[in-house]
């Protein structure tokens, strides 16, 4: 048949059942108005026209959008790639840091042990010169102890040899044994 295709499909609110639809009216050069049944032509036809409809009205809306969507995902690509960079470089430079952060704690923990060492060296000598003086100090007052209980010792054995003497001397101290006595202490007193 030739002619021209109408297609008439109610939405399915306005239909009693979803699947039943308003046939196709067909309208031709010789019998006018009528239905056909076939539905591959018709479905085919109709499917131009459809396309046909949406290529015109919609192509440029969804040309527009598609363009409007297309950019609006190039731009967030490059902002993107912008953030990558600036996360890269942030991140190669917090690397660097975190490098001189250990060059410099290696540096300080360095330093630390040679003046931990030098101090210890120091303590040590230091130590070493004090014990000496120590020892020198005990022996020096040993020295001097030693030589205060000797002269005290010499001291007390005079005094008791003096005591002793003057108690003897009385009864054998005669004028020959004075003279004697007073000639030698003065030999003693001339030699020293």
């Amino acid at each position: 048949m030739n002619g021209w295709l109408i297609c008439l499909e109610l939405p399915a609110s306005l239909t009693e059942s979803r699947d039943m639809t308003i046939g196709w009216l067909l309208a031709t050069e010789e019998s006018g108005l009528g239905l056909d049944f076939n539905i591959l032509e018709t479905n085919l036809i109709n499917l131009v026209i459809i396309i046909g409809v949406l290529y015109y009205f919609g192509g440029k809306f969804l040309g527009q959008t598609l363009s409007t969507r297309q950019s609006a995902i190039k731009t967030e690509i490059s902002e993107a790639e912008q953030r990558k960079q600036q996360a890269a470089a942030a991140l190669a430079e917090q690397q660097q840091k975190l490098a001189q952060a250990q060059a410099e704690a290696k540096k300080i923990l360095a330093e630390a042990q040679t003046t931990a060492e030098r101090t210890r060296d120091a303590i040590l000598a230091q130590s070493r010169i004090d014990v000496e003086r120590m020892r020198a100090t005990a022996a020096q007052d040993l020295t001097s102890q030693e030589a205060r209980v000797m002269r005290e010792l010499q001291q007390r054995i005079a005094t008791l040899a003096i005591e002793r003497s003057e108690a003897a001397l009385p009864d054998e101290l005669n004028d020959d044994l004075q003279r004697r006595l007073v000639d030698s202490s003065i030999a003693l007193l001339k030699g020293a």
